[in-house]
């Protein structure tokens, strides 16, 4: 595995020496020839779809996200979800009970849990009043086993985008890997940080396909980073962790980015409109705070009760006033047009 410097020097030492499993589809090689008869990994010979394993390196998926994306197919590896994907930079460059991460509350929960999954400190760093990243802070936090600094930008569940001078301060001046989550990018104006990678050998690029695209239920998560950090990814990673089927959904919706654009067309449009009626019409919300998500965050005057209360209504919306920064605040999904008139109704008739 050939790395340079900056990556050896943070890559876990027993996943240097890693083989990776080679799988039976990773051993075979197109040839010229029309027909090919497989009797190399044990598998149902009667086909359905679905009797032979999976392209374990997901190559069609691949070769639509770079077109999409403009980025090499190198740059890219996929999981079974955002959450494997963590897990895996966190299990390739973190040395249990030793080394640790940095992460901004109020953000999303997973890092916490996979940190603990893997016995690597957490050490917090709140985010400042107008939920931006604390620069010098975070920076002063970091010590020489500080190995990732988790960055949720369009943050969850604030709702707003860091800016790009802290982000690229952080990006120059922390030492570890800065892992830059861009779940909501797509509702964003912002640009994503995709077109970066070359510049910053320590960034990676997180998004999904469960957001914009339409896609939870099939659990696909994206890695984008250097071939550097992808090939260490692919070592560890198991050797089908994308399914067929997840995989031929991807690609057949990847494949309508006219009607996925349609539907973000949408949804910021009914952001905003939500946004200006929560602002003037429910006397108990005392603010929406600006949103470059698929959700608003509103400060109430008491979220338990009002959570407790639209519940009882028929509507469901996440109760984060346990978080820091966030006390009496919902967060509320965008829906169809049908359901974000049902909640405000419902709203209205709290009053």
């Amino acid at each position: 595995m050939k790395t340079s410097k900056i990556i050896s020097d943070l890559v876990r030492d027993n996943i240097k020496g890693i083989k990776p499993y080679s799988s039976a589809r990773d051993e075979y090689k197109d040839v010229a020839t029309t027909e090919m008869i497989f009797l190399d990994a044990n598998e149902n010979p009667f086909e359905n779809g679905v009797n032979r394993y999976p392209d374990p390196q997901q190559n069609s998926v691949k070769d639509l996200l770079a077109t999409i994306k403009d980025v090499s197919k190198e740059n890219i590896l996929l999981g079974n979800g955002s959450d494997e994907v963590l897990d895996l930079i966190f299990r390739a460059f973190c040395e249990p009970n030793k080394d640790n991460i940095i992460t901004l509350p109020p953000t999303y929960g997973m890092y916490n849990v996979l940190a603990n999954i893997n016995a690597i400190e957490n050490r917090e760093v709140l985010l400042d009043d107008n939920f931006q990243p604390k620069v010098s802070q975070i920076l002063k936090t970091a010590d020489k086993n500080s190995k990732i600094l988790f960055l949720c930008s369009p943050n969850n569940p604030t709702g707003n985008s860091f800016t790009v001078p802290a982000v690229k301060e952080l990006l120059l001046k922390f030492k570890g890997l800065v892992v830059l989550d861009e779940a909501y990018i797509d509702f964003s104006e912002d640009e994503s940080w995709l077109q970066s990678l070359q510049k910053y050998p320590n960034l990676i690029v997180t998004q999904t396909l469960s957001k914009a695209y339409g896609l939870a239920g099939i659990r696909l998560g994206i890695c984008y980073a250097s071939t550097e950090i992808i090939n260490i990814l692919n070592t560890i990673k198991p050797p089908y962790n994308v399914n067929e089927l997840t995989q031929q959904r991807a690609i057949s919706r990847l494949q309508k980015m006219d009607e996925i654009n349609n539907e973000i067309s949408q949804l910021k449009s009914e952001r905003d409109r939500l946004k200006k009626e929560l602002e003037c019409c429910v006397d108990f919300i005392e603010k929406v705070y600006p949103s470059d998500g698929n959700f608003l965050l509103i400060k109430v005057d008491n979220a338990t009760k009002r959570y407790n209360q639209l519940i009882e209504l028929g509507v469901v919306i996440r109760n984060r006033t346990t978080q820091p920064l966030c006390q009496n605040c919902l967060r509320i999904s965008v829906g169809v047009c049908e359901e974000n008139q049902k909640l405000l109704r419902a709203l209205k008739s709290l009053v």
